[in-house]
């Protein structure tokens, strides 16, 4: 095939790599580009720098900053609550551990662009097709667990991409990478692109890799061990065969996990190993525990951290100058966790210097109505629709996505939710699309769907529910509550065993089970725990629509809605 009919089947945005890299445009166009007026193609190359843009909101930037292994000086945390009041900024911790500059206006993006990189606050790569921040356990290093320190080698892999002109915003689609030394981790990585997760072989520490997971996937287990001394040259070698080999075709199937879907680990491993010059070893057994994470972690030296919580990610210049004051005067360091909380590591007692505005050490949200893409306003209305203090009370971990893109890792959290528009239920605000059960300590599997979707002015009481059927199982932690019984029902049963809970005001719990149950036990269970259950032709998800509608429906309002009409069946 020619290289021009090659390029008419490229999605968009490699037609516009094909005709100009990002490196280049930045070299040639950067400087002088007039930000109140953008093309679509100038939008695709300012996300290769950090710098975030739609045609709806014109006038409004966002700016990324990454921040290697969520390591933070107190002089660049300081700089940029300076930042932050000058230009009159919202500023949010992401899901990456790095940050997010919003209501950044068009006249000031290149100011701001050049303070922020020539002080060390990295913009570069942090959106578009590129290697993301790489991210690590906030306690890299410094607890119990902390088996293998790994700052040094994100560091190493940071520096080989970040202004490498073969590589700027020319990747297929973007990588995430986590890489943990450590056996027990303050939120799961089995999320990202690639994972170097704590394992051992022969006696000797190393990692285990695993490939291909994404917001709605869980890593595959590809089988290889490496050393420490092995982890860049492998993170070369995959970059180059990415680079070389990844798909640049339907936008939709460019992610990591498509290629192996498509290739084959064996195959893609085979490729892999022509760049990195030798075979890979086996895997070796993974090192990794539940791990319960407090307020306060102590330390190897005997020293503590605490755990600043913030608001749903949020934090003001006001917070960011106590935060580094306190950690300058008593000698400490600031990290920020892949959780969207401030860790302040080696203070020396186990007093909390200040109070944490709200209870969200265990919740990770997505930017919200920050961004043009959420449709809720998920920072301002988490406390309306979480019962935060159980949910603080049992560890539970909880992901709030505002848009079907995912940033808030609900498929990867105990409970998940996902913001939708619907008229499903008459004039109602939208409501929520809820996940519950994600085995993601051990990367056995994400949380499954078990609504479609919850009004709004339902979610409290539905997620109450859910965290109070927890709580009578007895169960130590949610996972395990996921694994020895959420995981042993169908979706449709586990969604019509909630409804009917709800209907009827009552908390009946599931029963704990040794084996999965077939639909037929589940058929006779519910009808055994509930006097009024009323099947919809035999058929599980058929009633779910049902009892739904007929739960959360605004009277009059839906013109969708029909009373359904129901087959009692008795057993």
């Amino acid at each position: 095939m020619q290289e021009n009919d090659l390029e008419k089947k490229f999605n968009k945005r490699e037609r516009y790599k094909a005709r100009l890299k990002p490196y280049d445009y930045f070299i040639k166009e950067f400087d002088t580009i007039d930000f109140e007026s953008l093309g679509e193609g100038d939008r695709y190359y300012l996300q290769d720098f950090g710098i975030f843009n739609t045609d709806f909101l014109e006038d409004e930037f966002t700016i990324r900053v990454r921040v290697a292994g969520g390591r933070i000086s107190t002089k660049q945390f300081n700089f940029l609550a300076d930042i932050v009041n000058e230009y009159d900024l919202t500023l949010v911790v992401t899901a990456r551990a790095g940050f997010q500059l919003h209501d950044v206006q068009a006249d000031d993006v290149h100011e701001l662009f050049k303070l922020l990189n020539d002080n060390e606050l990295i913009t570069w790569q942090s959106f578009g097709d590129n290697i993301r921040n790489i991210v690590t356990d906030v306690y890299d290093g410094v607890n119990q667990y902390a088996k293998i320190e790994v700052y040094s080698l994100i560091e190493q892999m940071q520096n080989y991409i970040i202004k490498n002109p073969k590589y700027v915003g020319m990747l297929p689609r973007r990588v995430s990478i986590g890489i943990s030394g450590n056996s027990a981790n303050v939120n799961s990585f089995f999320a990202n692109d690639i994972y170097f997760a704590l394992a051992k072989k022969n006696n000797i520490y190393g990692f285990n890799v695993y490939m291909g997971g994404k917001n709605t996937e869980i890593a595959q287990d590809a089988d290889i061990f490496l050393l420490y001394e092995e982890v860049f040259d492998f993170f070369t070698a995959f970059v180059e065969t990415f680079y070389t080999h990844g798909s640049r075709f339907s936008r939709s199937k460019t992610r990591l996990f498509y290629m192996i879907e498509e290739l084959g680990l064996d195959k893609l491993k085979e490729l892999m190993e022509d760049v990195y010059g030798k075979k890979f070893n086996r895997a070796g057994e993974l090192q990794l525990l539940h791990g319960e994470f407090n307020e306060f972690e102590v330390l190897n030296n005997n020293k503590y951290a605490f755990c600043y919580q913030t608001d749903f990610a949020r934090l003001s210049p006001k917070e960011i100058r106590k935060i580094s004051d306190y950690a300058n005067k008593h000698n400490a360091e600031v990290r920020l966790g892949i959780d969207q909380n401030i860790y302040i590591i080696g203070i020396d007692e186990k007093v909390a210097p200040f109070a944490s505005p709200v209870l969200s050490s265990t919740i990770v949200a997505c930017a919200g109505n920050l961004c043009p893409y959420a449709v809720w306003s998920i920072k301002d209305e988490s406390a309306e629709y979480l019962p935060l203090e159980k949910i603080y009370k049992h560890k539970i971990k909880v992901g709030f996505s505002g848009c079907a893109k995912g940033c808030g890792r609900h498929r990867h959290t105990d409970i998940g939710l996902i913001g939708l528009k619907t008229n499903n239920f008459g004039d109602t605000d939208g409501g929520a699309r809820v996940f519950i059960g994600a085995e993601h300590d051990s990367g056995e599997s994400v949380a499954r769907q078990l609504f479609s979707m919850v009004p709004f002015v339902h979610l409290k009481e539905t997620i109450t529910l859910i965290v109070g059927l927890f709580e009578k199982s007895k169960c130590k932690n949610f996972q395990l509550y996921a694994h020895h019984i959420l995981n042993k029902y169908s979706e449709d049963f586990l969604s019509l065993w909630h409804l009917y809970n709800l209907k009827n005001k009552t908390s009946l719990t599931l029963p704990k089970q040794d084996n999965a149950l077939t639909c037929k036990e589940e058929e006779k269970l519910l009808f055994e725990s509930f006097a009024d259950v009323a099947l919809v032709e035999d058929d599980f998800k058929k009633t779910v629509s049902a009892l739904a509608k007929e739960l959360w429906t605004v009277a009059g309002k839906d013109p969708h809605y029909k009373p359904p009409i129901k087959r009692v069946n008795v057993r």
